[in-house]
């Protein structure tokens, strides 16, 4: 009897010894499978664009695939649900935008602000705000100004809450700006309506403006980040213009599902910013106007956590809820 129990009690040993083992091989293995990275918009994008080059880039370092897949719908709540409800696995990213930080404060959502947690920022494509090419406002400081005599001037937007609708809320709130919204489904609607003299002026990302710029069917009055466009480097930001509370750009970073292993985390946010500093990957992106960034997930936390804050008081300022 002895004999027998001390056997058995062995064989459990080597039995909990092995789990162990196991265990701490599965943890090593990651990533064993291809990642995916859900992009809530549609292809061609800037969101999209930023979101292949940080996935090329990162399953180089991961030495394993990772498969953008598209999930575009209900200004990006859809792809941003399928995330949030995902196992938090290390096999399953958002490349998330504003909406991530903006949605929930505008709309109802099916999902909390907590399912998700900050992994690194990718990228951004500064917003530009333009006119017809034709329009006589020389510059942001002459259009605000302009816009304070009589009516006001017709702004277009990508629908509420949309990256152009913030522009607008920061120049009527914080400079008296006189604007009459003019919403449409999307920034290259808004944009068309611009290149048609059918409204004054919307705001759009760099990538989507810059070709109209060079071919002189647009002006620009100011680029709305805080450092002017490396392929449009003569355009002044609003800043330089005394406008020094518009600070706003299209940007896309990797969101996880709550719950995710912080190993993995930080492995995935060194991957991106890895990719985001290869010398080829940099004077791509910024060719099209968009500026790669990378960083760490600390750096990519605050940069979250602050534009919740100052968005959040742009809502409350312009009404911007929806009922």
């Amino acid at each position: 009897m002895k004999h027998t129990r001390r056997h058995l009690l062995a064989s459990a040993a080597a039995l909990t010894l092995g789990f162990t083992a196991f265990a701490g091989h599965a943890a090593e293995a990651w990533p064993s499978r291809p990642i995916r990275f859900v992009v809530p918009f549609s292809a061609g994008g800037a969101n999209d664009l930023l979101a292949r080059a940080a996935a090329d880039g990162a399953s180089k370092v991961l030495g394993q695939t990772i498969i953008v897949d598209n999930k575009p719908g209900a200004g990006a709540i859809l792809g941003t649900d399928v995330v949030a409800k995902s196992q938090p696995d290390g096999y399953t990213f958002l490349v998330s935008a504003a909406g991530v930080i903006s949605n929930s404060m505008i709309r109802k959502v099916p999902y909390k602000d907590s399912d998700l947690t900050p992994v690194a920022m990718i990228g951004l494509a500064p917003s530009v705000i333009i006119v017809p090419a034709n329009s006589p406002y020389k510059d942001l400081k002459d259009f605000v100004a302009k816009s304070k005599n009589g009516a006001g001037l017709h702004f277009g937007t990508a629908g509420n809450g949309s990256t152009p609708h913030f522009v607008e809320g920061l120049l009527a709130s914080k400079y008296g700006a006189k604007l009459d919204l003019v919403p449409y489904k999307s920034g290259s609607e808004s944009v068309n309506a611009v290149l048609g003299n059918q409204i004054d002026a919307t705001s759009e990302a760099s990538i989507v403006v810059i070709p109209y710029l060079k071919a002189g069917k647009l002006k620009a009055l100011a680029t709305t980040w805080t450092q002017r466009i490396s392929a449009w480097p003569d355009l002044s930001t609003a800043a330089e213009q005394g406008f020094g509370d518009i600070k706003i750009a299209h940007w896309a970073g990797v969101h996880a599902p709550a719950g995710t292993p912080t190993d993995i985390l930080d492995k995935v946010a060194a991957a991106v910013d890895h990719a985001m500093k290869d010398p080829k990957t940099v004077e791509r992106l910024r060719g099209m106007g968009i500026e790669p960034i990378g960083g760490t997930r600390a750096s990519f936390t605050q940069f979250v956590n602050e534009e919740r804050a100052r968005l959040g008081e742009v809502v409350k300022a312009t009404n911007m809820h929806e009922d």
